[in-house]
């Protein structure tokens, strides 16, 4: 097979619709839009969930119920493994880690670092929180935690 061979599916390329091209067309003169009215006008048509004036769904429905999500703690969260990037006895904190690459952005409640991998450094880590498991980790290595 060459590429002078291939072909398109059956049906898979359809000619655009071409409004406005005389009676013979099917879609001409009105374009499809039918006799005056607001849909028939340039920028007409209502917005989505309007009921013609009507209340609409959205509002004659109830308010129900009560969302903790914006009181949601946000972490930016780093491996113990993605750690050993960093020579031994450096003090490890937002700044390098985001010199480093390995965050692009620090999130509102500050860095958690996980327990996920294992850790071949002794490192001073500064961060807003830790787990159990990265705190054993890290300190088993002769490393040092220090929570802001």
């Amino acid at each position: 097979m060459y590429i002078h061979d291939l072909k398109n599916a059956e049906g898979e390329k359809q000619s655009k619709k071409r409004l406005g091209r005389g009676i013979g067309s099917g879609i001409g003169k009105t374009s499809g839009k039918g006799h005056k009215g607001q849909n028939a006008r340039s920028g007409g048509g209502v917005r989505p969930g309007f009921e013609g004036g009507q209340n609409p769904l959205y509002r004659r429905l109830p308010i129900k119920g009560f969302s903790n999500a914006k009181f949601k703690k946000v972490y930016s969260v780093v491996n113990v493994s993605s750690l050993n990037i960093f020579e031994a006895n450096t003090r490890v904190d937002a700044e390098k880690l985001l010199e480093s690459g390995i965050l692009s952005k620090i999130e509102k409640d500050g860095i958690k670092i996980l327990g996920n991998g294992e850790l071949t450094v002794a490192l001073t880590v500064v961060a807003n929180k830790f787990t159990a498991q990265a705190k054993e980790k890290i300190t088993a290595q002769g490393g040092a935690i220090e929570e802001v």
